[in-house]
């Protein structure tokens, strides 16, 4: 096996030590010490900073208060995970390519598609390869899904329904009092969330998108829907907190009971109960959802043609209980439908007139899909393999088809992809 190996591990830095760079990347790296050895974090939180070093061992002279200083060290590592905020990616990134140093890039790429763009040229003049965390495409639900239409076995597809489940609670975290809720300090929501979505579709129907149209909006968490007796937050006295679906009291300390795991971890990092209490008594994740800054759109649906004819929609939506995908492609001669929690897929075949069900494995958010990503990009990176499946030039298109979407949802207009880059004479 590729852990056996006995080669020298790779050099690993990563930039951002928070609950991606540092629940997610180094835990998939530890796991696999023979390939891979952290020896390199940056974050400007020193407790975020400190907590990550002390978990892997990396020495005093690999912690850094910024990325310009780790990649400024005198031994800089070979691999980079950059796992900022979103409007942090491209300097660090840009940065380290420019010194031909490997990437895994947490999505989206940028929060604009200039930096996208910027990004895609910076890495075109690198030996450095760049691989972005589009970790769905390595989920055994959507590659088992990839396996079934390859295989034709619903005919030539026609049509997908894809339907982003993000779930009422963890909207309410994210995108109304988490770091997402602003456009402006992070992404536009369908690309914040939704760019793995857009890439499953663009590749399920293998084809580049030549049409998009979107519809959406902030439909509910706005100060006009506040129920009379409503409060600034949750703690203290709110009048109507116990029939709030949405109350952080509800969330936090009920429904994920004050456990130190995700996501009360981003409410009160390395904290326990009584750190959890005080921050949603102070911090942003115990404002009321009705009284925030947050700009999201809270439902968005995108239709999507594609080259070839195949259509597609994508909804996003808030209003969930599931926090899942669910998928339905429709082909000439079956109809795939999918639930990704469920880990089923229940092919329906026209002419013999039965169905027929694979299951998958629940997959109940994505954590063997990031760990499988970085097996898949450790033993490339080892080999000297090509880019692999989530590659830069894989995951460009897909930004692409989310930035036409938000430009359509806010025009009211049809937008074509390719009319957003820049025209080669």
């Amino acid at each position: 096996m590729d852990e056996e190996m006995n080669e020298t591990p790779l050099r690993v830095g990563i930039v951002g030590a928070g609950q991606r760079g540092a629940g997610v990347y180094a835990e998939a790296l530890a796991r696999r010490p023979s390939m891979a050895r952290i020896v390199a974090v940056a974050d400007p939180d020193e407790d975020r900073r400190e907590r990550l070093a002390a978990r892997h061992e990396v020495p005093p002279e690999g912690r850094f208060d910024g990325w310009e200083a780790l990649l400024s060290a005198p031994r800089p590592p070979e691999l980079l995970v950059v796992a900022t905020p979103d409007t942090l990616h491209v300097a660090p990134a840009q940065a380290a390519l420019a010194r031909g140093i490997h990437l895994l890039l947490e999505k989206p790429i940028a929060p604009t598609l200039s930096e996208v763009l910027a990004l895609e040229d910076a890495a075109a003049k690198s030996s450095g390869t760049v691989t972005v965390a589009h970790v769905l495409r390595h989920a055994a639900f959507f590659a088992t899904l990839r396996e079934l239409l390859r295989a034709g076995r619903i005919g030539d597809l026609v049509g997908v329904d894809h339907v982003e489940n993000v779930g009422h609670w963890h909207f309410a975290h994210s995108y109304v009092r988490g770091n997402w809720r602003r456009q402006d300090e992070s992404s536009p929501m369908i690309l914040a969330k939704a760019c793995h979505d857009l890439d499953l579709l663009r590749w399920l129907v293998d084809e580049p998108c030549e049409e998009v149209h979107s519809l959406g909006a902030l439909h509910h968490f706005r100060p006009g829907n506040a129920p009379e007796g409503a409060t600034d937050r949750c703690l203290g006295g709110c009048a109507v907190e116990r029939r709030c679906p949405y109350s952080a009291i509800r969330i936090y300390l009920e429904r994920f009971g004050g456990d130190a795991g995700w996501p009360n971890d981003v409410v009160a990092p390395g904290g326990g109960p009584g750190a959890l209490l005080d921050a949603l008594r102070e911090g942003p994740y115990g404002r009321c959802v009705y009284h925030g800054d947050n700009d999201q759109p809270d439902h968005q649906v995108v239709s999507l043609r594609f080259a070839g004819g195949v259509t597609a929609t994508l909804t996003v939506t808030a209003f969930s209980e599931e926090n899942t995908r669910t998928i339905h492609l429709m082909g000439t001669h079956g109809e795939i439908r999918g639930h990704m929690a469920q880990g089923t897929l229940r092919l329906h075949d026209f002419a013999a007139g039965r169905e027929e069900v694979v299951h998958v494995g629940s997959s109940l958010g994505h954590a063997a899909a990031d760990d499988t990503l970085v097996f898949d990009l450790l033993t490339r990176l080892r080999r000297g393999d090509g880019a692999g499946r989530t590659a830069l030039s894989a995951s460009i298109d897909s930004h692409v088809m989310a930035f036409a979407a938000e430009a359509s949802r806010r025009s009211g207009r049809p937008v074509r992809p390719d009319a957003l880059r820049p025209q080669v004479s």
